[in-house]
Order: C-alpha cells, then structure tokens, then sequence
C-alpha cells in the first residue's frame, strides 16, 4: 500500500480514480485485515469508544443521529490517518479516533454538513412523493378502519400499507446510494490528500462508480462477514468494525493512490 504523505500547502494534486479488477473486492477484506492484527488491543478500544458514543448520541431524540452524521467524517478522517500510521510501520493510538478534530476539520465538518442535509432533503423527498402518491388512500383507508368488518378488505389496506412503505425505502435507496458513493472515500481524500470536500466527494462518487464490480464483490463478502459476526451475541463486530474500517483505506489506496498526476493538455503553438 502507499506511504504517499499527506499533502502540504498549496493547491493538492487531483487523482485520477484508477478501474480495478474485480478480485480486489475480496483483496480489499484481506489487506485490511493486515492492518488489524498490528494493533488489535488498540482497535478493540477504539471500536468499544465509538460503540459508547452511539449509545450516547441514541439517548438524544433526533438531534443526536443528526450529530452523529455531521461528526461521522471527523471520527472517519481521524481513523483514516491511524490506518495510514500501521501502513508506514507506526503505531496506532485512541488517539487517533479524535484526529480528525485537530487535522483539516474544518473541511471534515463540511462534507458531514452536505452529508447530512442531502440525506435529509432525501427522506423529505421520499415522504412528500408518498404522501402524494399513497397520502390520499391510505388516510381513507385508516379512517374507515372500524367500518372494514370483511377479512379481505383489512388485508388489501394493509397491503397497500406494505406497498407503500416497500416503494418508500426502494426510492430512498435508489437516492441515497449516490450519496454514499460521495461520501465514502470523502474523508480519506480530504486528510490524506488535503482535497476540498466538494472535489473530495466528486472524486469519491466517480472511485465508485467506475469501480463497481468489485465494490459488488466487497459487498457480497461484507454480508456475509456481518451474518457471521452478528451470530454470536454480536461479538464479532469487535473485528468485523476494525477491519471495515481499515478495508476502507486499503480500498482507497487501491484506487487513488500510487500513481502519477494525469499528464496536461498542451496547447497547439
């Protein structure tokens, strides 16, 4: 992987996302775990202090999933760089979950900040168009409830409740998958490259997008890495969320760097 450092002053050189095999889904995993077993303790502690934090952000209505998403790039950025600090053969600290507050955080809290406002015009795009297409009916349906003695008839209502909550999520889905594909490498591109979160999340969307099969690939093994990790009290997510999170930087690497500038135009004379 690339000990390329991290970019100084100046306006940073832009990579080129480079279109990878599709055996480097599964490679990703695998790399990833090499950077887990240096450090396992460390990433054990760091992975039991995220679980705490969410524990803690439930505990707020609302607002604390809405601060969980503006400071998820900061925790992501901060682990990005202790990722980066196993791949040069230094160690990794706690320390570096909460890097991300003192290195480029500005820029970090920005892309959480269009993170989390797209993800809410999203949902609020996905309620309005259901609430026109299904809003009527099924409003009718409930108010008529008592009047509904047929079997049949109180099936075919909570049908259409079904079909309107499946088509709901398959929206939401359809919408939200691009702005996990902008976010995803977002992070790693703004610490690590010094990139600025617009371009960060441009460059992160284009990696994905011209990498999907083996982001297919990643994804299939990641099911069934979860199925296995749940199956026993959850236990394995101690390992399977390190490793996650590590497989996001050897992924990045794999797509970003290592490679020269992409050559300029020159101008006919």
């Amino acid at each position: 992987m690339s000990n390329q450092p991290i970019a100084g002053a100046g306006r940073p050189l832009m990579p080129t996302p480079r279109t990878v095999g599709a055996d480097r889904g599964l490679a990703w995993w695998t790399e990833a775990w090499r950077l887990f077993t240096p450090a396992a303790g460390v990433w054990l502690l760091i992975i039991i202090l995220l679980i705490v934090l969410n524990i803690v952000l439930t505990v707020i209505p609302l607002a604390g999933h809405v601060i969980g998403q503006l400071l998820f790039p900061m925790f992501a950025g901060g682990l990005m760089l202790g990722c980066r600090a196993i791949d040069r053969g230094e160690p990794l600290t706690v320390g570096h979950l909460f890097a991300g507050f003192s290195t480029r955080t500005g820029p970090l809290f920005l892309v959480g900040l269009i993170y989390t406002a797209l993800a809410v015009a999203i949902a609020l795009v996905v309620f309005g168009l259901l609430l026109v297409f299904f809003g009527g009916a099924i409003v009718s349906q409930l108010w008529h409830l008592q009047d509904l003695q047929d079997p049949w008839a109180l099936a075919g209502m909570f049908g259409s409740l079904l079909l309107a909550i499946c088509i709901g999520l398959l929206v939401f889905l359809l919408l939200y998958l691009p702005l996990v594909m902008a976010v995803w490498f977002a992070p790693a591109l703004v610490v690590l490259r010094g990139i600025e979160p617009f371009d960060a999340m441009r460059l992160s969307f284009n990696g994905c997008l011209r990498n999907f099969v083996p982001f297919l690939v990643y994804s299939l093994i990641g099911v069934l890495l979860a199925i296995v990790a749940t199956i026993p009290l959850m236990l394995g997510w101690l390992v399977l969320g390190p490793v996650t999170i590590a497989s996001l930087y050897t992924s990045y690497c794999d797509i970003y760097e290592d490679q020269l500038p992409a050559p300029r135009a020159v101008a006919p004379t």
